[in-house]
Formats: structure tokens, C-alpha cells, sequence
């Protein structure tokens, strides 16, 4: 049986690039459905940025049709800025809107936005009300457990939210406190997602890095589909190794040194010629670590790398890794 997000059919057990910042740009988004993502999600965008136009917000609302389908998704702590957002959003026709309300970095969260708002649980659900009524978009939702331990009341704020109308929740199994530390504890996933009340998609997330744990929380807590953040950067073959996985039982091969070399070409490509030579190529040098993770004796390279402005010098470079791994 597929799965929907409103009207929109993602699949049966439907696998999701989790928004990233500085990470899921057009680029590494292109790579992610070459191999295997079925939805995808901008970098989150700032409401204040948005509606303010400004350039660094406003080049995130650019998608692709290749991409689809695909979420925008917006951060921020004023209800009128975030209902304003989602209607410039909606201008970029995307398939649907998602609002963060999982970012733990400081400057994001201490001004009461995204898990920041999991300290007011009553603004979070009027806010999330004012987009949905704001927009003709199904709107869904990324969120943590709580903001602490003492705060995990993710159950009762998955019925609320959809009471105001979301159309899908994705639950990343940490609260605020433990930023990316520790072990995410997907058991209050599964209770949200099998309490009797729920009918929308419930995707889980956090320590999702092999095929096997897919598995285990699939057949566990009997989610609809899964997030990936942190385990397909430099990875983008991820995704199509977990359905092989789904439907064979067997492992795909791993990719190669050329596979690896082609997909960093192919990244560095289109980051140049969509955010410029500069920033392009000084955005890439934190994807060539994760690109090569593994190879013996590849620091030498490394520093070559991320120390090169020049473009040619770069390919070059990564085609005698190619021929000497």
C-alpha cells in the first residue's frame, strides 16, 4: 500500500533525505534521487529571510522538476514571519511545506525556533495552525522527541498537530538536550506511530547509517518510511542499497573508487555552476572526507584538495585517485 503526503504518492516504504543545512542543496539533492531518494527537502530557510528577500533564503527556494516530489522547509519563531514564509513558498510550487521544529543548533533553537519551540508546546501547535490555514500545500512537520528528558510528550503533540491539519510527521529520535549525542531512542517513534488516533505518515529517524537498521525499525515499530540525514553525506547510494536490501534480502555492492570519483565529480560540477567557482568549490570541502572515507593514506590528498582553488587542479586530483586507490 502506498503512502501519501495529502494527495501525493511517495511509495510504499518511502525513504527521505532529511534537510540539511549546507548539506541538501540542488546538488547533493540531484545525486540523493540519482540513487534512490524518494522525497526530497531544501535546506530549512529562514522565515525572517524570506520575507525580508533575502539572497541567501531566497536561492534556497530552488528546485528542480527532477526533484520531485519535494518539501520546502522553513524555520522560525514569529507566527506571522513563518505564515508570510509559507505563502512565498508556495510561489516555488513545491510539493508540500515542512516546518522544522527539530534544529538544535543555539542560534536557532535559544531564539524559539525550531526545537526551541518544543518549550511551548501551545505556540508550536498555533503556529503550525496558521501555516496550514495559510497555504493550499499539505503541510508536514520534522520535530525531536522533547526538549529533555523530562519533556519527551511527543505522543500527545503528534495528535495535535495533526488535529491543526499536517499531512505527514517525521520524528527524529533525540530530544533538543542531546543535540546528536547519545543513542536515538525510536520506541516513542513506534508509539506514536501505532497509537489508534494517528492516521497521517509517521517517518523515523536518527542512527539510520545501514540497511540492517532500517530493517529492525521497519519490522519493530512499523513506521511508514524513513529519514536519512548524516549517513548519505558522500554516501547518496545509500538509498538504493536499503530497497535492494527491502526486496532481495541481499546486499548491493558497494560502490567502487571510480563510482565514488564520478559522484564527487558529478557533485562538484553542479555546485560550481549553481552557486558560483568560489563558493562552489568552498563549499565542497566538506564533502570529500565523507566521499573517501576508508582510503588508506588519503589525507595527502585531502589537503591537496581543500587547499586548491582552481578547478582544473581539483578534477585532476580526483582522477589520480581514481587510478591510484
Amino acid at each position: 500500500m502506498c503512502v501519501k503526503i495529502g494527495n501525493i504518492d511517495i511509495g510504499e516504504f518511502p525513504l527521505l533525505l532529511a534537510p540539511m543545512e549546507d548539506v541538501s542543496d540542488p546538488p547533493f539533492r540531484a545525486l540523493c534521487k540519482q540513487h534512490g531518494a524518494d522525497v526530497l527537502y531544501t535546506e530549512f530557510i529562514s522565515s525572517e529571510g524570506l520575507i525580508r528577500d533575502a539572497e541567501k533564503s531566497t536561492m534556497k527556494l530552488d528546485i528542480y522538476d527532477f526533484e520531485r516530489p519535494i518539501g520546502i522547509q522553513i524555520f522560525g519563531y514569529d507566527i506571522e514571519s513563518m505564515r508570510l514564509a509559507a505563502k512565498i513558498c508556495e510561489k516555488a510550487n513545491p510539493e508540500f511545506i515542512d516546518i522544522n521544529y527539530g534544529c538544535p543548533v543555539k542560534k536557532v533553537a535559544n531564539k524559539g525556533a525550531g526545537a526551541g519551540i518544543l518549550k511551548d508546546i501551545p505556540k508550536m501547535v498555533k503556529m503550525t495552525k496558521e501555516i496550514v490555514n495559510s497555504t493550499n500545500l499539505p503541510v508536514t512537520v520534522k520535530t525531536r522527541l522533547g526538549w529533555d528528558e523530562n519533556t519527551k510528550y511527543i505522543v500527545d503533540v503528534a495528535e495535535r498537530l495533526q488535529d491543526v491539519g499536517i499531512q505527514a510527521l517525521s520524528i527524529h529520535g533525540r530530544t533538543r538536550k542531546q543535540m546528536y549525542k547519545g543513542e536515538a531512542d525510536w520506541t516513542l517513534i513506534g508509539d506514536v506511530k501505532n497509537n489508534q488516533r494517528m492516521h497521517i505518515p509517521i517517518f523515523g529517524n536518527g542512527d539510520i547509517s545501514t540497511v540492517e537498521n532500517v530493517v529492525e525499525v521497519k519490522n519493530k515499530y512499523g513506521i511508514d518510511g524513513v529519514m536519512i540525514g548524516r549517513a548519505a553525506i558522500g554516501n547518496p547510494w545509500i538509498f538504493n542499497e536499503i530497497k535492494h536490501f527491502l526486496k532481495t534480502g541481499n546486499h548491493l555492492a558497494r560502490p567502487v573508487i571510480a563510482d565514488r570519483v564520478d559522484a564527487c565529480k558529478k557533485h562538484l560540477e553542479h555546485s560550481i555552476e549553481w552557486k558560483g567557482k568560489i563558493l562552489g568549490i568552498a563549499e565542497m570541502k566538506r564533502h570529500y572526507s565523507n566521499y573517501f572515507k576508508g582510503i588508506p593514506h588519503f589525507k595527502d590528498y585531502r589537503i591537496k584538495i581543500i587547499t586548491s582553488e582552481c578547478t582544473d587542479k581539483i578534477f585532476e586530483l580526483l582522477d589520480e585517485i581514481k587510478l591510484k586507490f
